[in-house]
């Protein structure tokens, strides 16, 4: 592009005192921006914008001005050129919802959200399947799409119409009326012999001896019974049914009562099922033996129910054997007043909300005890065992209480803080139980002489809860147990437990067993 312009008439300049010319050319090209530049013609500058929605790259340059008629010695002004080029990213919405990942986790309650391991631990169990850069973003590259940067958005949209099947998968969309063996023509052929089944063109008719109005009687719909298999009744019945084959001579026959309930019909199949039983997923497993399932009521504590507690760590320090002290330790709740009032905060505010979820666990602080001398351990298992005729041996303790008494002394090891717990105090088998499988024929370390206190089968006993314990460490703000208080060593002495003691235990065994309650009341 060529401009032109006149200069005024020639004057005298007051500076230099040299007339300038009449008439002066001047020539500049400059040329619109574009995303790439001549390197020998402009000067690129390309700044970042800040705005996180579009990208807006700023071009400068500098054009060079040339002039046909310079002078030896004159400035050359160079003028900058900013072009702003706005760039839109709209991007269409995706098609489907986010996809949700279900993490399970224990609430706020349990503190895992605020562990410093908590992250690691999630990128572990949780490995993310698909290609994610190094901000977890998933690259979105639109250029070998067809026509999308036109407007066309045909290629990432969904196809309409029908779809080629495949001949495999159109067999799979065979109507089922056409499955069976198809009609024969029905052309009026004399000389031909119809050979096709008379069920095809007409209604079969059968007779029977029987009277119509007994066949009438045995359909009539308000004369059988309605069975629901939801009915409570219905469902107790089959749960009878499982006890009656398996205990045939415990059956009850006789008419339903508020006590007794009969159960439901027996079945050749089932009989024959239990007999012999087979593997339902395996039919090549052979059946070795079989335990009945049964309450190991003489071992139901006082407060009816265990707890499975799972330490952070080794709570004794590494070593190349088993340290067996670990199977004789006691584990002593720390009283805490101030943990107490806020158990009892959240149970009122459990109760006015009627909540359907399970009423809420107080968490306790442990003091871990254990024997000071490995040798105790041996003494204090045989003191245990309700079935060595030798329990009651003085020699069995290895110290004694400080008032000639023998005892076994345990010292504290540590002061644990539960850091997750979970369970239902109403209901003891809904998380889980334990099983133990007992069988005195072939048990393996019998002390000689030990009565067999039970029999063969698969002792179940209820968990209430679990609870998992680390460390304990000082919380800010929060009034520690007094160090004062705290119990170095306790003196432990077994014994028969007390009256008191022993009707709690009967009533929890009661739970399980109603006879035991029976048996109370008419002695």
């Amino acid at each position: 592009m060529l401009r032109y312009r006149r200069k005024p008439a020639p004057r005298m300049s007051a500076d230099c005192g040299r007339k300038q010319p009449p008439f002066a050319l001047y020539i500049a090209r400059i040329e619109p921006p574009r995303l790439t530049f001549p390197a020998h013609f402009y000067n690129i500058n390309i700044i970042p914008p800040r705005n996180l929605g579009h990208f807006y790259p700023y071009a400068t340059h500098t054009p060079t001005v040339a002039k046909m008629s310079q002078r030896p010695g004159e400035k050359v002004v160079h003028q900058d050129y900013i072009a702003r080029i706005r760039y839109s990213n709209a991007l269409p919405p995706p098609p489907n919802p986010p996809k949700l990942l279900d993490i399970p986790g224990t609430g706020l309650a349990g503190g895992q959200y605020t562990s410093a391991g908590y992250a690691s631990r999630l990128a572990r169990d949780q490995p993310l399947n698909i290609e994610a850069d190094a901000e977890l973003g998933m690259p979105i590259d639109l250029i070998g799409i067809p026509g999308i940067f036109d407007g066309d958005e045909r290629a990432i949209m969904a196809r309409s119409g029908p779809q080629t099947l495949h001949p495999t998968d159109k067999k799979l969309l065979t109507p089922l009326n056409s499955l069976g063996k198809p009609n024969a023509a029905l052309g009026q052929v004399s000389f031909l012999r119809r050979t096709e089944y008379t069920s095809s063109q007409q209604t079969q008719h059968f007779s029977s001896s029987t009277s119509k109005d007994l066949l009438r009687m045995r359909n009539d719909k308000k004369r059988k019974p309605s069975l629901n298999k939801e009915d409570p009744i219905n469902i107790m019945r089959h749960i009878v049914k499982g006890f009656d084959i398996a205990y045939p001579r415990d059956a009850y026959k006789g008419e339903d009562n508020v006590s007794n309930l009969r159960g439901a019909q027996v079945t050749d199949a089932e009989l024959k099922a239990w007999s012999n039983p087979k593997h339902p997923t395996n039919s090549d497993l052979k059946l070795l033996d079989s335990y009945p399932v049964l309450p190991d009521l003489d071992a139901i504590p006082s407060l009816g129910f265990y707890m499975v507690m799972k330490f952070q760590s080794n709570p004794v320090p590494a070593g190349n054997t088993y340290d067996e002290r670990i199977d004789t330790a006691i584990v002593r709740p720390v009283p805490d007043e101030q943990a107490g009032e806020e158990f009892q905060e959240r149970l009122r505010e459990w109760q006015e909300s009627g909540s359907t979820k399970p009423e809420p666990i107080r968490e306790y602080d442990y003091d871990y005890y254990l024997p000071e001398d490995p040798a105790a351990v041996h003494g204090l298992k045989r003191k245990l065992n309700v079935n060595d005729p030798e329990n009651d041996d003085p020699s069995l303790y290895t110290d004694d209480n400080g008032e000639g008494q023998p005892a076994f002394k345990y010292k504290r090891l540590r002061t644990y803080e539960t850091y997750n717990q979970h369970g239902d105090s109403k209901n003891m088998y809904n998380d889980s139980v334990a099983l133990a499988l007992h069988d005195p024929e072939t048990e393996v370390g019998v002390t000689p002489g030990a009565a067999k206190r039970l029999q063969k089968g698969a002792y179940f006993y209820p968990i209430i809860q679990r609870t998992a314990v680390r460390p304990k460490r000082p919380v800010m703000g929060r009034r520690a147990f007094d160090e004062e208080q705290k119990i170095d060593q306790i003196n432990v002495m077994i014994g028969e437990p007390s009256e008191g003691v022993q009707a709690a235990q009967l009533e929890k065994r009661a739970e399980y067993d109603p006879a035991l309650r029976t048996a109370e009341a008419a002695g």
